[in-house]
């Protein structure tokens, strides 16, 4: 099981390194990820996933990215970042996952995300269209 905590500027370099290492996750600055909010999991005090955040609206959130290494997929980190974000939140989130990701598809799903519509395109290297999928908190 990881540790989830609230990301701070010495996890940044370790950000860095697990999104580089998943080519399937957005690639950002992970230095913007800090105005946001952003968690990171921790296995052996060792960032091995993250997941980050943003408030749209008082009542509305946007994830903007997640990423796990690989190794340590399938062991519940993704879903416990996920569940960290949401387990106090009430309101409406919103995300958008490759068309061709059918894990993450899977995982959002299972975590009650829906798919509510398509961006043709919206991905670059390769070009790809994104699901929008919604979770609503009551």
């Amino acid at each position: 099981m990881s540790e989830i905590r609230a990301a701070a500027e010495s996890d940044l370099e370790e950000i860095w390194r697990v999104q580089s290492a998943c080519p399937e996750a957005a690639t950002w600055n992970a230095a913007q990820y800090l105005a946001h909010d952003c968690k990171v999991a921790l296995v052996a005090n060792r960032v091995v996933g993250f997941v980050v955040a943003r408030r749209t609206a008082p009542d509305e959130l946007e994830i903007l990215n997640l990423a796990v290494e690989p190794p340590y997929r399938r062991r519940g980190v993704a879903r416990g970042l996920i569940r960290c974000l949401l387990d106090d939140f009430r309101g409406t989130a919103f995300l958008e996952v490759r068309q061709s990701n059918v894990a993450a598809r899977k995982l959002y799903h299972s975590l009650g995300f829906e798919a509510v519509g398509i961006r043709p395109d919206y991905y670059r290297a390769p070009v790809e269209s994104a699901i929008v999928m919604k979770f609503h908190s009551c």
